[in-house]
């Protein structure tokens, strides 16, 4: 079985399941063991002299046993690549978390923060119902690319050992790639090959969205707004989801009591938005993914 077969099935039981409760309730989540070794090594190597260097030598490891392992378990049979890649896609549960986002904000404006605070890393505390809705629509545009499209990408270009990697270095990242006193030096590998290996998904992602949206009419000016974005991949799904449902992402946000000003990304789109915004985004996110399986549908049947 060709791996885009194995992946659109992947796909599909990801769509269908999630991440029941009742498994990971009593079993810990791959990526929770991930993230248990990642903060294993920020413990035992982020400290003293030379921490650039250690943190190239835990990123190498992390490759090492991605490759390793991913090879190790491929040798059980595609049924077994399939289950693993399903529990590594997290397409529904995504979904699920934008989704409580819009009902928490039709009950009131505390239960729209609680639910956002699930799933951004900045203040809620303060937010209105615009900024809450902001959020959830940038967090789902943002992880249709980096829990979905680039697992299932790296999967489809290099197997189980590529998709290990990848959710290796994007777990270290999102743990250790700050640009703060204490992980700026450590983090500085993780957060590099995260670029590299999130670049051509964030602008495959950007395309998915666009295409069911309005074709690549507004490819110039997703480009444009996406060049405004600190980060070098996750402007393109922003822009394009922005453009997709017409409104004005990213903004002025505060983080740790500070606010801090972000370029807008779509300026004239609309900026009071609330939950039927979020339910117009999770539409998008069920296009985009069907998109991508259809492409997958040609894939498999280009390999014969």
């Amino acid at each position: 079985m060709s791996s885009a077969c194995i992946l659109i099935i992947a796909l599909v039981l990801d769509a269908l399941i999630g991440e029941p409760k009742w498994l990971w309730n009593r079993l810990p989540h791959p990526a929770v063991l991930m993230g248990r070794l990642i903060g294993w090594c920020d413990q035992r190597f982020n400290r003293g002299s030379g921490r650039k260097g250690k943190g190239i030598f835990v990123v190498l490891g992390l490759v090492m046993l991605g490759c390793i392992l991913g090879a190790l378990l491929s040798l059980f049979g595609p049924i077994v690549e399939m289950i693993i890649t399903a529990i590594l896609l997290a397409h529904r549960s995504l979904v699920q978390h934008v989704c409580a986002v819009a009902d928490g904000l039709r009950l009131s404006l505390p239960q729209g923060r609680r639910a956002v605070a699930m799933i951004v890393s900045r203040d809620t505390r303060n937010m209105d119902a615009p900024a809450v809705a902001r959020s959830a629509i940038e967090s789902g545009a943002e992880n249709l690319s980096d829990g979905v499209i680039a697992p299932a990408f790296w999967f489809l270009i290099g197997g189980l050992p590529g998709l290990l990697v990848y959710k290796l270095i994007n777990t270290a990242d999102s743990m250790i790639g700050y640009l703060t006193p204490r992980f700026a030096d450590f983090g500085w590998a993780a957060a590099r090959l995260d670029d590299l290996l999130n670049w051509v998904p964030a602008r495959l992602t950007a395309l998915l969205i666009a295409l069911p949206a309005h074709g690549l009419s507004q490819w110039p000016a997703i480009r444009r707004d996406a060049a405004l974005h600190k980060s070098p991949n996750a402007g393109w799904p922003e822009a394009a989801m922005s453009r997709a449902i017409a409104v004005a992402l990213a903004g002025p946000r505060a983080y740790d009591g500070i606010m801090q000003e972000f370029a807008w990304v779509n300026p004239r789109g609309a900026r009071t938005i609330g939950a039927p915004h979020i339910d117009a985004c999770i539409t998008r996110l069920w296009q985009a993914w069907a998109t991508g399986l259809a492409l997958l549908f040609v894939i498999a049947m280009l390999l014969g």
